[in-house]
């Protein structure tokens, strides 16, 4: 149906002169009226009036397109009106309305309005249409430029449905993963699929989760798929897709741009991915920047380090609940049989936690090749191995690590350059002689280099958190807390939670402020965003109201990326509410010296929680300070 089917000329009226949004309504229901549309005139402008008592229907850029569905209606129709000098009609950008279209439909009527306002919103989003239909001098011109615009946009319409129904791509593949393998992998996965069935295409996604990778794809469906789409925030195993078309993306891109992945893959533009054979990662792609590049090898190693930081320090806590003070102080959490079990059973997990991290970065730049090389380097940060005499040790901890993780993958690279030269009859003592020796000799050396110096800033950093003054260790709290709600899952979430994990690692009180602060800083934003779909309903559409209790669910389990759905809908509200609750959340958590020496488990590891009242005390204070700036910040939802 075109809109000039419903707005005739006796519909119109140019160059109006109203005084304020009431007398618009009566001259446009006026015209209604003139051409016979209505049956009952009051009873029309009820409806029209409800539907403004919703929000306005004035858009911005001078529009206004009132609306409304009633018994009162004969027959559907539309009146137009122009008011050059403008009139307030409550505008969501503030500016004076000047173009008017009234749309009537009557309740008989399968949503005739809204088929018509859509089509009409389309062609008014172009300014130069809009004006010109402001400077229209009689009621044919206003009629032709419709028309005119109508026709053209019929005719690319039409284009973009051939477009469609030609030949296109029938099935692609997936693979989706994040460093912690919780929410990231799972939510991208699902935005590319419903994207996909919603465009018709038949797509599998393998997920490669914390648990391991679930819906695996075989090397039929490999081989069937006409595109790869690779959204991952670290490495994953990249040669069974060479000679394949492969898009690599973020999980970010996945979650809030599935649409766009899907389409690059139809257009067909996509490079095909070469495997070398030497290394098994997305990183051998030249999209990616540096500092992407250092982000998914340090989060490979943090990945595989967590579960035994999880299960050791768990370990611990409980030998602490278990034991007794009284017996000897020094050697508190071993002064029972029963606590001295759980506590070595725990410190041997967590004695793994610095060759794993070490390890598996140096897997994640070299391949397999690096994973010895990076084992052998983080044991020594963990040891202090120096190059002074029997008992000049200097362990350099989480930071010496990170350092024996990034050099031992690139010393193996260096290796790998190296041996090129060599005759192919070697090449099979490579990865088994050459590069475990030379590269754990290597490694070796420059770890009793560094650890003196890695050594020296941990300790001052340590002496820096140690000594700090309540202010201001409540402010760091505040600061890890709101981190942790920035970007929910992202590099700012992902570097307060490294740091946390690097003050775990020194196994004193001040660590444990700290991983306690930063946990509840990242479970405040999910739990937030489920009050605020309960207190403040008007806020959110019906579709977030309705999936608004699950994240009640996600927040104690310390799955901060519950909340992401919701901050992308309206970042400018939404995220500086969290960002204060959680900052509340930290900042009391600290006050309390609440502590925590396992990273992750939400409210599951609360038992092993010091002072754990008061720490639920900060959760429910941070959760009600976000639900109540979301409240305040936000503004109603508009329904369609």
């Amino acid at each position: 149906m075109k809109i000039t089917d419903l707005l005739r000329k006796d519909g119109i009226a140019l160059g109006v002169d109203a005084a304020d949004q009431n007398a618009a309504i009566d001259k446009l229901i006026e015209l209604h009226s003139k051409v016979g549309n209505l049956k009952d005139a009051e009873e029309f402008k009820k409806a029209i009036l409800a539907r403004e008592e919703k929000g306005s229907t004035a858009v911005g850029m001078g529009i206004a397109v009132p609306h409304g569905k009633s018994a009162a209606v004969a027959t559907a129709g539309v009146t137009a009106m122009t008011i050059p000098a403008g009139i307030d009609y409550k505008s969501l950008d503030g500016n004076p309305s000047k173009l008017f279209f009234m749309i009537a439909a009557p309740d008989t009527a399968a949503d005739t309005h809204l088929e018509v306002l859509s089509k009409l919103m389309t062609l008014l989003m172009d300014q130069s249409f809009s004006q010109k239909l402001i400077d229209a001098k009689t009621a044919d011109e206003f009629l032709a430029i419709i028309d005119s615009k109508e026709a053209a946009k019929d005719a690319e319409e039409a284009q973009k449905k051939a477009a469609a129904a030609a030949p296109s791509i029938r099935k692609l593949v997936g693979v989706t993963a994040c460093p912690t393998g919780i929410a990231h992998t799972f939510m991208a996965a699902e935005a590319l699929e419903l994207k996909a069935k919603e465009m018709g295409i038949d797509i599998k996604v393998e997920k490669d989760g914390s648990g391991g990778a679930k819906d695996v794809l075989t090397a039929a469906e490999i081989a069937d798929a006409d595109a790869v789409i690779v959204a991952a925030d670290k490495n994953i195993e990249m040669g069974r897709f060479d000679g394949k078309k492969v898009i690599i993306a973020s999980t970010k891109e996945a979650i809030h741009g599935p649409e766009d992945l899907i389409k690059k893959a139809q257009a067909g533009d996509v490079a095909v991915y070469h495997h070398t054979g030497a290394v098994t990662k997305s990183e051998t792609t030249s999209n990616e920047s540096a500092g992407r590049k250092a982000y998914k090898h340090l989060m490979n190693g943090v990945s595989h380090m967590l579960p035994f930081v999880i299960g050791g320090g768990i370990l611990i806590a409980i030998a602490f609940l278990l034991d007794d003070y009284s017996i000897n102080p020094s050697n508190f959490g071993s002064n029972t049989p029963v606590a001295a079990w759980f506590k070595s059973i725990g410190g041997a997990a967590f004695g793994f936690m610095l060759p794993i991290l070490a390890g598996f970065i140096a897997q994640s730049i070299a391949d397999r090749p690096g994973l010895a090389v990076g084992f052998v380097g983080g044991y020594l940060a963990s040891t202090g191995a120096t190059f002074a005499a029997p008992g000049g040790d200097v362990p350099s901890a989480f930071l010496g690590a990170l350092v024996a993780g990034f050099v031992g993958g690139y010393i193996v690279l260096g290796l790998r350059k190296v041996c090129e030269v060599l005759p192919p009859a070697l090449e099979g003592i490579k990865p088994v002689l050459i590069y475990p020796l030379i590269g754990t000799l290597l490694i070796g050396l420059v770890m009793c280099l560094i650890n003196p110096v890695v050594g020296a800033l941990n300790a001052w950093i340590s002496g820096v958190l140690t000594g700090m003054s309540n202010g201001s260790i409540i402010i760091l709290g505040a600061l890890l807390g709101a981190m942790m709600a920035t970007d929910m899952g992202g590099p700012l979430n992902k570097a307060a939670y490294a740091f946390g994990l690097a003050s775990l690692a020194n196994q004193n009180e001040t660590g444990y402020m700290i991983m306690a602060a930063i946990m509840v800083g990242g479970m405040v934003p999910p739990i937030a965003i489920a009050l605020a779909t309960i207190f403040f309903k008007k806020k959110f559409t019906a579709a977030e109201r309705k999936s608004g209790p699950v994240n009640f669910i996600m927040g104690l389990s310390f799955i901060t990326e519950g909340a992401i759905p919701y901050a992308a809908a309206d970042p400018l509200h939404v995220i500086p509410s969290l960002l204060v609750g959680s900052g509340v959340a930290g900042a009391l958590s600290m006050a309390f010296k609440c502590t925590l020496m396992a990273p992750h488990g939400g409210i599951f590891v609360f038992p092993v929680v010091g002072n754990v009242a008061m720490y639920l005390v900060a959760l429910l204070v941070g959760s009600a300070v976000g639900c109540l700036l979301l409240g305040i910040l936000k503004k109603n939802a508009q329904e369609a």
